[in-house]
């Protein structure tokens, strides 16, 4: 895989990015000017991050796996330690189905009923392949989603969810969290004893 270099992100126009930023060439990037990405980020082949006016916010060390897409003119934050696995959708943007309104972006927006609604995926967070997010979701910290599962409403932190729509399964161990600290020590005695 082939990443952009810090000098192509910022032809791009990425908002504002962080160390250590692997974003494969064969990503989509759109709306890069709302698009502001931390530091040990890696957004895998063929995933779409499009940004639309509420922008796209992703933390540290956040890994988006092949063929994910994260899109909508809501804005999405997606925490540091989260994890989204490969074809997983995320959406702060949704037509109406209802009839009332035309739909797709081909049909100017005074014909649209298009609902905006902000996405917040939390720390330490686990999006299993296939599933969906949809617009106006909190996933709090700790929160694994089982794979090609639909998620429409608040997940509780560090709760299992699985399914369409996701329902709390169980309890998720807290282990993470020691193991956050003990990994950032590492990493802070290394930064300040280089050899």
């Amino acid at each position: 895989m082939s990443y952009y270099t810090e000098s192509e992100l910022r032809e791009l126009g990425i908002k504002d990015f962080g160390e250590r930023v692997r974003i494969s060439h064969k990503a989509s990037i759109y709306g890069a000017k709302n698009i502001t990405v931390g530091s040990d980020v890696r957004i895998d082949d063929f995933c779409v991050v499009s940004a639309g006016e509420g922008g796209i916010e992703l933390g540290s060390f956040i890994h988006v796996a092949v063929y994910s897409s994260i899109i909508g003119k809501g804005q999405i934050v997606l925490g540091d330690f989260s994890n989204i696995s490969s074809r997983v959708s995320i959406y702060s943007s949704s037509d109406d189905y209802s009839g009332a309104w035309m739909t797709n972006p081909t049909v100017p927006e005074e014909f649209t009923g298009v609902h905006n609604a902000p996405v917040k995926i939390g720390r330490h967070t686990i999006i299993g392949a296939g599933s969906i997010i949809l617009p106006g979701v909190t996933i709090e910290d700790g929160v694994a989603i089982g794979a090609l599962s639909l998620v429409k409403k608040r997940c509780i932190e560090f709760g299992v969810y699985a399914g369409i729509p996701v329902k709390r399964i169980a309890k998720r161990k807290r282990n993470i969290l020691d193991l956050e600290r003990l990994f950032l020590e590492r990493l802070g005695a290394a930064k300040n004893n280089p050899q």
